[in-house]
């Protein structure tokens, strides 16, 4: 064995502590430049989209940002370490991200003058392209509002009638009320809202003002004025007075007061604009029955949209019945009944394209304009291809920004935690447990002073569940949603995006192409599995849905996923042997793991690595059902865990009778196990009891054994009961 000589030591040190300065002006280097291109990307999103050249930079920017993240991480947890042999150990680590960080420092500056080369950034040049991108979304905006009206016959006389009730518009002598009209993009709720418009003759003004994201108070001001009161008085206000915001809100007010008024205003976005609008544009007092009516995508807004004490009126607009979803699709297609009752091909197709729309009015006429155009026999073709349509055929535009006008208008610290729901198979039921504690070990949930960062998680679901991104699917009898569904249409856009900006992709996506190799987010759905074209390193979660890869795919817990934050297996369908996670412990940046697969409800690990206790990060290990009849000692090592779901596979009472028998086959008959005379599946189930039988621990109890000091760590919760969320 060699020895270090002091002289030999002392150079290590002196090297050590040359690394650790040049590190450090190199990480703050390093962490100021990730500040900054956070901020730039936060600025950049109301552009990409106008500015071939920007977007192409954004892109680059962004996946160098990610990995400036992947570097601090791997400072944190390799160079984290106090001990002089620790910091010894970690020299080859400290060098190596060295270079990492010298590489990314290049990388930057290359960046930055790759900027300077093209001129991509102007002054002014944000303003001016968010400006172009409002008006371009409100233009299609207005379209598909008018594509819609041609549903005015199919499936909106029950809701108009039901509207026309809750506004109640012969109360004359009540108070001034806010109607709110909420769902999401492609309903309708403009149209519904028109129809109702049309029939508002008992009232003394009338106005119909488009509010929209790119909402001016300005100019809002003076469509109300004049549509309100005529052209004349708008130009009597500004000729007549200094035609400022305050006197033309403060004219507004006081013509109302005595009035009985009826506003719409269409496509309301911030509550902002709404309180202002309270509080200069509408009296507090009228007793003269007039009527507010907003439509709007956020229920958590319309909630607010108060007038004085009252609160305000809700009406849920929801999609068409099946049947008269079904009707405006062959109405749209210029086909009827009777064809699709003799074409028994034609009615499956039919109903497929309905159940992909969502029911929703804009989907059906969209996709039933492109239909209209081709024979019945190429439907299913254009079905399948929908998600690829949706990127580039002009035709399907208004239904893409359906979709991404709410998704633009999320703040940032959202727009991970909806895009994240893209690595679920279509249809899937979301569990909001799981969600939240996935979005925590990402990183996606921002700390508040005094609220639990469980309860900032669940304020993000029901936040997108109010803006009418993500669906309900189960509710408790206290009201409280513990699932969602993702709306098939929202799902291919959400997928669209997240492949566009490297965020997720999906082996059910491989007809597209992998495209890039440094996707941050994967889900393994079936059994294919590219072990070329991607690169693991910089996978930050796993998710798998579908059969055991196929070789030469990369094993669950291969060292290759050193960046791994979120591995989990609840719903892979094979049974989670003890090899799948016998390297859990090289994986350092796991925060949550799941290894209990729902396929059958067990699985074959008995033993949890004692490596576990590197995984100094791991927040929630959810490890139900499963073999383990104790837990190892070093689990007390994680002061980071928050949460443990642990409980033992009960076993079979025969075999539990049966103790003597089953440790006289673990001594004399082993070899045999490993013969054909032994299937595989076979083998790993006795191998599993055969463990529990020579650690003493084969009894029927579901419980499992926690080391001493487990105690110590404060924040845990234990969790031992129950195999869902």
């Amino acid at each position: 064995m060699l020895e270090t000589s002091p002289l030999s030591l002392l150079q290590l040190l002196a090297l050590q502590n040359l690394h650790l300065q040049q590190g450090q002006c190199l990480g703050r280097f390093i962490k100021d430049e990730l500040a900054t291109m956070q901020a730039f990307l936060l600025a950049a999103e109301g552009m990409e989209e106008k500015d071939i050249l920007l977007k192409v930079w954004a892109e680059q920017v962004r996946d160098l940002s990610y990995n400036i993240e992947d570097c601090l991480g791997e400072f944190m947890v390799h160079v984290a370490s106090q001990s002089l042999s620790r910091k010894l150990m970690k020299l080859k680590d400290r060098h190596r991200i060295a270079i990492q960080i010298r590489d990314l420092k290049s990388r930057v500056e290359e960046v930055s003058n790759r900027n300077t080369r093209y001129n991509l950034i102007e002054k002014n040049k944000f303003a001016r392209a968010t400006d172009e991108k409002d008006s371009c979304m409100e233009d299609i905006r207005n379209q598909s509002a008018n594509n819609i009206d041609e549903a005015e016959l199919v499936g909106f006389s029950k809701p108009k009638q039901e509207l026309i009730n809750l506004i109640d518009v012969h109360a004359i002598d009540s108070p001034a009320q806010v109607v709110c009209v909420v769902g999401m993009g492609g309903l309708g709720k403009t149209t519904l809202t028109r129809k109702v418009y049309e029939n508002m003759d008992n009232f003394s003004c009338c106005a119909w003002i488009i509010v929209s994201q790119s909402f001016v108070r300005m100019g809002f001001l003076k469509v109300m004025i004049q549509e309100l009161f005529g052209s004349e008085a708008l130009k009597k206000q500004l000729e007549g007075n200094d035609g400022s915001e305050v006197n033309l809100a403060n004219y507004l007010r006081e013509n109302l007061l005595g009035k009985r008024y009826f506003v719409v205003l269409d496509d309301l976005w911030n509550i902002d604009d709404w309180n202002w609008m309270e509080t200069f544009v509408f009296p507090s007092i009228n007793n003269n029955g007039s009527r507010i009516m907003v439509t709007t995508r956020d229920l958590g807004l319309a909630e607010n949209c108060t007038l004085g004490p009252s609160s305000s009126l809700i009406y849920r607009h929801e999609p068409l019945e099946t049947n008269d979803a079904i009707n405006l699709l062959l109405r749209k297609t210029r086909k009827n009944e009777e064809e699709m009752k003799k074409d028994g091909d034609m009615r499956k197709i039919v109903t497929k394209i309905v159940k992909k729309s969502g029911q929703l009015p804009l989907a059906i006429l969209t996709i039933g304009g492109m239909l209209a155009t081709r024979g019945v026999d190429e439907w299913e073709n254009i079905y399948k291809q929908l998600p690829s349509e949706l990127e580039r055929n002009g035709s399907l535009e208004a239904m893409r920004r359906m979709v991404t006008l709410s998704y633009n208008h999320l703040p940032s610290h959202l727009k991970s935690c909806f895009l994240y729901l893209s690595i679920f198979p279509e249809d899937f039921e979301i569990k909001r447990r799981r969600m939240v504690e996935r979005w925590i070990a990402e990183g996606f949930i921002i700390a508040r002073s005094g609220v639990s960062v469980e309860d900032v998680g669940n304020s993000y679901f029901n936040d997108l569940i109010n803006r009418s991104l993500i669906q309900p699917s189960r509710v408790n009898i206290e009201g409280i949603i513990k699932s969602c569904r993702v709306h098939d249409i929202v799902r291919d856009v959400m997928i669209s995006i997240s492949r566009d900006e490297n965020f997720a992709w999906s082996t059910s996506d491989k007809v597209m192409g992998i495209g890039r190799d440094n996707f941050r987010h994967i889900a393994l759905q079936g059994s294919w599995c590219p072990n070329k074209g991607l690169d693991w390193n910089h996978v930050r979660s796993l998710t798998v849905f579908g059969e055991r890869p196929m070789k030469p795919a990369l094993s669950l817990c291969s060292p290759d996923f050193r960046m791994l934050r979120v591995s989990d297996l609840h719903d892979a369908q094979f049974v989670i042997e003890q090899k799948d996670i016998s390297s859990i412990g090289s994986l350092r940046h796991l925060k949550y793991v799941h290894v209990l697969s729902s396929y059958k409800g067990e699985s074959y690990i008995y033993t949890l690595p004692r490596t576990i206790g590197n995984i100094q990060g791991l927040q929630t290990l959810d490890m139900r059902n499963s073999a383990v009849a104790s837990l190892p000692t070093e689990i007390t090592k994680l002061q980071s865990l928050r949460i443990l779901r642990c409980s033992k596979e009960s076993t079979d009472a025969d075999l539990y009778l049966l103790y003597p028998m089953t440790w006289f086959m673990s001594t004399f008959c082993m070899p045999i196990l490993f013969t054909p005379l032994v299937s595989l599946e076979r083998r790993r189930e006795i191998m599993m009891f055969i463990h529990m039988a020579w650690t003493g621990r084969l009894t029927n109890s579901r419980g499992m054994q926690v080391p001493k000091g487990i105690s110590n760590l404060k924040e845990l919760e234990i969790y031992t009961r129950g195999r869902g969320y």
